[in-house]
């Protein structure tokens, strides 16, 4: 097989979404399931939430698999692969998006603190990838894409920990774009700036209108805006385009 190009229309490709119970990954993992293909919802406590999302997929005629794993976890992952394995549901596609956010000054974050930020977001991302990336290799056809943030690239004052962890993903997916580009599998990242999702809940109303002030668009994205662009990584026709971060910001960093 000639690296890059898939054995198996798109439309019959399985996509794996991290943290896909809500949000953005709720999202995506929507977006996958309107062409039909194979959605994989992953999910490490919202049960519900991971249900949730997969009767939406399904409603498109989406064959749709729930799994929970913690990704700090190496264990628990390739228990995940082996239910995936017993499934015929080894991803062709694999969306890095679970993650969480932390607010606060540096001088106060504990060590717990910064080993769960970097835990779920770096951490999690390389065990992930690691484990899946394999069969891409082997196929000589793959797609990863991670979902990152705008502070990776530019940092964010009171947000050290998120920036840093999300600037090593971006650099990660740099460095494993040129590991896999002879392989036939492309590497991007998505570097949202704010979104509508539950990650800014911790922003009351003063702060959230300061930060739309900010922005040129005036608005915050829809999670569904940022599922567009994961979703046009993943084509077959996208298959030039690795180790780019791309950030839909409405304008704000440029």
């Amino acid at each position: 097989m000639n690296p890059g190009v898939s054995h198996k229309p798109f439309t019959e490709q399985t996509v794996l979404i991290t943290g896909a119970s809500r949000g953005i990954g709720a999202a995506i993992a929507q977006r996958f399931s309107t062409v039909g293909m194979n959605v994989i919802i992953h999910y490490l406590q919202s049960h519900e939430g991971a249900n949730e999302t997969a009767r939406s997929c399904m409603k498109h005629g989406a064959k749709v698999l729930t799994a929970a794993a913690d990704l700090r976890s190496r264990e628990q992952i390739a228990r995940l692969y082996e239910k995936l394995d017993h499934h015929n549901m080894i991803p062709d596609i694999l969306v890095n998006n679970a993650g969480i956010s932390h607010y606060g000054l540096l001088s106060d974050v504990t060590e717990e603190m910064w080993d769960d930020v970097m835990g779920v977001n770096l951490k999690g991302t390389f065990l992930t990838t690691q484990q899946f990336m394999q069969p891409m290799i082997n196929r000589k056809y793959g797609r990863i894409i991670n979902v990152s943030s705008i502070w990776g690239i530019s940092g964010a004052s009171c947000e050290v920990v998120y920036s840093t962890a999300k600037g090593g993903m971006n650099a990660f997916t740099k460095a494993l774009a040129k590991e896999l580009a002879p392989s036939g599998v492309t590497v991007n990242a998505v570097a949202p700036g704010a979104v509508d999702t539950m990650m800014m809940a911790g922003f009351d109303s003063e702060e959230k209108a300061a930060l739309e002030n900010e922005i040129p668009a005036g608005r915050f994205a829809q999670p569904d805006e940022i599922a567009s662009l994961v979703y046009f990584l993943a084509l077959p026709e996208s298959g030039y385009i690795t180790g780019q971060i791309i950030s839909p910001n409405g304008g704000w960093l440029t």
